[in-house]
């Protein structure tokens, strides 16, 4: 007996749940071949201020965790983003080897920022020499809600630019990739099973054009990364916008998101603490 198949719906991820855009807009997504794969949610100006809302609410209790708790979520996306390889890796497409190794760089590369959540700060921070009888000491605190514009790489890439912003303690508001979001709303079903607290990641689909300079502007946004715009006059808008507040930017050159990722991302969206404490009390 034939049957249809139930397509999945793909919606946003905002709050910690899967609302439709409110605009009721969504726009087709197809395969590199031009083959039909599902249609996504089209974010608007005020799915994405709610965003905003949701990270900002998630971010005292995702700051104050321990570290170590911290890890311990982002170990869990590990677990379960493993128990789903199978469906990205065909979510993914372009060849059953190369995405299922894809995949698999993706949960390796979520365990390497979970390791790193408890260290951080004893690499970046400091005890600094003072001319006086006082401690002088300097440690890392996040800088609050992050935009990131997410590159093309609809899994590795979107984890790469993610994890490092939330391992330090930020919450965040993701445009995905526009032409492959797919892989990004699977992603977020991940992320809301995975004990991760509703709001600390909020994912959007849609146009980068349309989302991404209202988020430079938001006086709620504490930093900007726009990894994933290629269009340098869209760039440049989103710097000057997010000058307003003086938000820190990111506006990397294309990278290699198989490499060695460093530590360069954990420590940009982090603000440096220094006290001051006498000796002997």
């Amino acid at each position: 007996m034939s049957r249809l198949s139930v397509r999945k719906t793909y919606k946003l991820y905002i709050g910690g749940a899967f609302p439709r855009s409110e605009s009721g807009r969504s726009y087709p997504v197809t395969s590199a071949k031009g083959d039909f794969l599902a249609n996504a949610s089209r974010a608007s100006r005020k799915d994405a201020r709610d965003a905003v809302v949701a990270a900002r609410k998630a971010f005292p209790g995702w700051s104050g965790a321990t570290p170590y708790n911290r890890g311990q979520i982002l170990y869990r996306v590990a677990e379960m983003l493993e128990g789903r390889r199978g469906q990205f890796a065909e979510e993914l497409g372009g060849g059953k080897r190369a995405a299922a190794e894809r995949v698999d760089a993706t949960v390796d590369r979520l365990v390497w920022y979970a390791g790193w959540s408890d260290k951080i700060a004893a690499v970046h921070g400091a005890a600094n020499p003072v001319a006086g009888p006082y401690f002088n000491l300097s440690s890392p605190e996040p800088t609050g809600v992050v935009a990131v514009v997410a590159p093309a790489d609809p899994l590795l890439g979107l984890v790469s630019v993610v994890a490092p912003v939330i391992v330090t303690g930020n919450t965040c508001v993701v445009v995905a990739s526009e032409p492959s979001p797919l892989a990004a709303i699977t992603l977020a079903e991940v992320l809301a099973t995975s004990d991760l607290p509703g709001g600390v990641v909020n994912i959007l689909t849609g146009s980068q054009a349309e989302l991404a300079p209202w988020l430079a502007a938001h006086m709620d946004v504490n930093g900007l990364d726009l990894t994933g715009v290629d269009d340098a006059d869209l760039a440049l808008r989103c710097e000057q916008a997010a000058a307003e507040n003086l938000k820190r930017v990111l506006r990397p050159a294309p990278e290699d998101w198989t490499a060695d990722p460093g530590l360069g991302r954990m420590t940009r969206f982090l603000e440096t603490k220094t006290v001051w404490h006498p000796i002997g009390i």
